[in-house]
């Protein structure tokens, strides 16, 4: 494959492409929860949720921090010879990793099954094994292209990816539902979609790879490939790799230790199923937060060599306050509608309390997630890295002792707690290297005011509905209706709280995706006033 040098332009262009890829893939991997809990109940979910951050930390560690560490190789290689070779190199790396691990999934299935205390599980993780088998070409071709800035194959092949497990997922599940297959079966297949999506992928680089020139080999140190290799992709991917991370220690502590606090077996399966409906909901509060401000962070990298790094001050300043503000809106209201939401979504309001604080993750992963992406741009990456290992830590030490006092309730507050002290420990480290505050307390006082405005106007409108407006629909209708008009009122007076104090500047919405339309609607509100 003959690599280009490529130019800001070209740069921007391919992180927007992109940046509406991830969009995409995330709303798809959130959304398709739904439609599956629905059909297999909160049993079929917990089966799914126990066996999937297995396969999950590798999928993101590979498909994700190794493309980028490939990338980040391949763009810095001096010759075309070169490329080729950390090429071979990597595709032999990770073969041998993923090797590894399969072996160890296959023969250790049994033995983790028995430690999350549901020998059922076995099979499920048997199956889900495969899956690390595909995942090494998918790596490797997604950091070539991405290397010279041909962003439009990685898009295509993600979205059809995620596109293709969702379709198998949900009809395959709706098959067997109808034909009365067990729940664990079930979870097979749903391993098995992720196999096939993961193996579209591959084709589709494939095809895109070979319409390029071959090339002659170069001699490159093995070694220092594999290093590198292995320490760029654990630092880009950590942040993403802490919920997954957080999802394993549920995995191995609450159906167990719900289980020695003297609750049935199908009970604790249902609670942990219950428990896992807040990942779909977190994912999207954080989709809103994060992809938003993500979005900025090429930016910053291209300014971060002007004027001494401070070119890239303004920058770093607007993707922490975007992220705040949308982090912020989407917990506050979301805990505002979660009995409604949860009931639209799931059925019942089964769990709701737990979900509301569960919820609260989003605006803690809404400061780690940039602020950590900043700080891998600007080479900062054994802090953060240490950091987000102490919140694992956290998160171990309190679950199991929570849980046996609060239910699932208590795993909700450990990863609330973990959360908090990771963010405020990252921000604390940020300020090591960037002095300047990254917003002024009016922004902090602004956002107060318009998340008690929200309350102040949702929670007597939503009474209101539930008792009078709604009454005579249906219980999930009803709850429905009231979520979403609650989700649209909450939104809009947010919106005009934000907009109507200006604490972010016109020019700045113009710089997010889909922003160029607040800062119209910003001008009119405050034109009196200009």
């Amino acid at each position: 494959m003959a690599f280009t040098k490529w130019d800001m332009k070209s740069f921007m262009k391919g992180a927007s492409i992109l940046t509406i890829a991830a969009i995409v893939v995330k709303v798809l991997s959130a959304v398709y929860r739904v439609p599956f809990q629905n059909l297999v109940g909160d049993k079929g979910f917990y089966i799914y949720q126990q066996v999937y951050p297995f396969i999950g930390i590798f999928i993101v560690w590979t498909s994700s921090g190794f493309a980028v560490a490939v990338s980040k190789m391949l763009a810095e290689s001096k010759s075309a010879g070169e490329s080729r070779g950390i090429l071979r190199v990597s595709i032999a790396y990770l073969l041998l990793l993923s090797l590894g691990i399969f072996v160890l999934l296959r023969a250790g299935s049994s033995f983790f099954a028995d430690v999350m205390g549901d020998r059922e599980l076995a099979p499920v993780l048997h199956t889900g094994a495969y899956i690390v088998l595909v995942l090494p070409f998918l790596a490797v071709l997604k950091g070539a292209f991405q290397s010279e800035g041909q962003m439009i194959p990685v898009a295509i092949s993600n979205i059809s990816e995620q596109l293709f497990r969702v379709l198998i997922v949900l009809t395959g599940t709706w098959f067997a539902v109808k034909a009365g297959t067990s729940l664990y079966k079930i979870g097979e297949i749903t391993m098995w979609a992720a196999v096939a999506g993961e193996a579209v992928g591959v084709l589709i680089l494939t095809w895109f790879f070979l319409q390029y020139e071959r090339v002659e080999r170069a001699k490159i140190q093995v070694w220092q490939v594999v290093k590198e290799l292995t320490k760029i992709s654990v630092s880009v991917s950590a942040s993403s790799l802490i919920l997954l991370i957080f999802q394993l220690v549920d995995s191995f502590t609450i159906y167990n230790t719900l289980i020695q606090s003297g609750m049935t077996s199908e009970h604790a399966m249902q609670m942990k199923g219950v428990y896992d409906r807040g990942q779909p909901l977190v994912q999207m509060g954080v989709l809103l937060a994060s992809t938003l401000a993500l979005a900025l962070v090429p930016l910053i990298a291209h300014h971060a060599t002007k004027s001494n790094g401070k070119g890239a001050l303004p920058f770093i300043s607007l993707t922490f306050r975007t992220s705040i503000l949308f982090g912020w809106a989407a917990t506050v209201g979301l805990i505002l509608v979660l009995p409604y939401v949860n009931e639209m979504l799931f059925e019942t309001r089964t769990g709701s309390v737990a979900l509301m604080i569960f919820s609260i993750q989003i605006f803690w992963l809404s400061i780690i997630l940039p602020l950590t992406a900043i700080l891998q741009g600007s080479n900062k990456i054994r802090g953060p890295l240490l950091l987000l290992m102490l919140g694992v830590l956290i998160k171990v030490a309190l679950t199991s002792t929570l849980v046996k006092q609060y239910g699932v309730t208590g795993a909700a507050i450990a990863g609330a707690l973990a959360f908090a002290v990771v963010s405020l420990l990252l921000i604390l480290y940020f300020k090591r290297f960037w002095k300047t505050p990254l917003a002024p307390s009016r922004f902090y006082n602004v956002l107060l005011f318009a998340g008690s405005a929200m309350a102040a106007v949702l929670i007597p409108w939503m009474i209101v509905a539930d008792h009078w407006v709604f009454a005579s629909f249906s219980p999930r209708l009803r709850a429905t209706a009231i979520a979403m008009t609650a989700v649209t009122i909450g939104a809009i007076i947010f919106l005009f709280v934000v907009l109507k104090s200006r604490i972010m500047k016109e020019r700045e919405w113009y710089l997010l995706p889909f922003g160029k339309r607040l800062a119209i609607v910003q001008l009119w509100l405050t034109k009196n006033r200009r």
